[in-house]
């Protein structure tokens, strides 16, 4: 099964003490384009939610300095706007019944397989508005800003021309700056979810998305600070969210 395409702003907070599971659910997120983050207890949770914006909240309830419960409540009582899904052992009717009124979205019984929580994530994200409101803003990464409202490309204030694929491109990169996105995930997303051409496209698209940025911070007349994509061999790209100046070609390996 493919992995699914990326959504808008899906930061994930992983709330669990077993390093097992921990680590299985970090690491298959991260495989599927999420940008996550792994807290062991409650209080460590309620601290870097507070740092940092979240769509979804993976909440265990054995927490080891808390209640996953009480966690659930104060989550959904300062952070109206995120998903939250209570991963448990606890499968008894009342647990599920006091998560759920806790304000949770949703619960899953463990075990679990990785691809039906997938499955549900999609599903929530599919049918969640746009959170408060909000219109998503410009994406400034040293000088060069991504506007995916107005569509265009900016770097040092100039307008780069992009091609459509290459600034959807661009911007699910820009979306998810410092996390490793797959190549399947940038396919579906970029192209469709049920593609079955050649990945081949994708690897053609981003070198002219290089060599366009780089031209244009090549013509630049001061030095303009652009940041790299990374190729990582066997997965697929990273946007740096560090700054390079244009000497730094249009090619970055890994």
């Amino acid at each position: 099964m493919s992995p699914p395409a990326l959504q808008e702003a899906t930061r994930v907070l992983v709330v669990e003490d077993d390093d097992t599971i921990g680590r299985h659910l970090d690491a298959g997120l991260r495989s599927h384009g999420y940008g996550t983050t792994w807290c062991r207890t409650g209080l460590g949770a309620m601290a870097e939610i507070r740092r940092r914006d979240y769509s979804i909240v993976l909440l265990d309830l054995g927490l080891p300095d808390t209640d996953g419960v009480d966690v659930a409540r104060a989550l959904r009582a300062d952070f109206p706007d995120v998903l939250i899904v209570i991963l448990t052992a606890r499968g008894d009717e009342i647990d599920m019944i006091a998560g759920l009124d806790a304000g949770a979205d949703d619960y899953l019984v463990k075990p679990f397989t990785l691809s039906v929580l997938l499955a549900r994530l999609r599903a929530h994200l599919r049918r969640r508005p746009p959170a408060s409101g909000r219109q998503e803003g410009p994406i400034r990464l040293g000088d060069l800003t991504v506007d995916t409202t107005a569509r265009r490309c900016l770097l040092a204030g100039r307008e780069v021309a992009l091609r459509p694929k290459e600034f959807e491109l661009l911007a699910v990169l820009a979306r998810h700056a410092g996390a490793a996105v797959s190549r399947e995930a940038l396919m579906a997303e970029v192209w469709d979810e049920n593609w079955f051409g050649p990945t081949k496209t994708l690897d053609v698209t981003l070198a002219s998305l290089r060599r366009r940025l780089h031209q244009a911070s090549a013509d630049a007349p001061d030095s303009p600070r652009l940041p790299a994509i990374t190729t990582l061999r066997g997965h697929g790209y990273r946007l740096e969210p560090g700054e390079t100046g244009p000497g730094a070609g249009p090619e970055s390996g890994g």
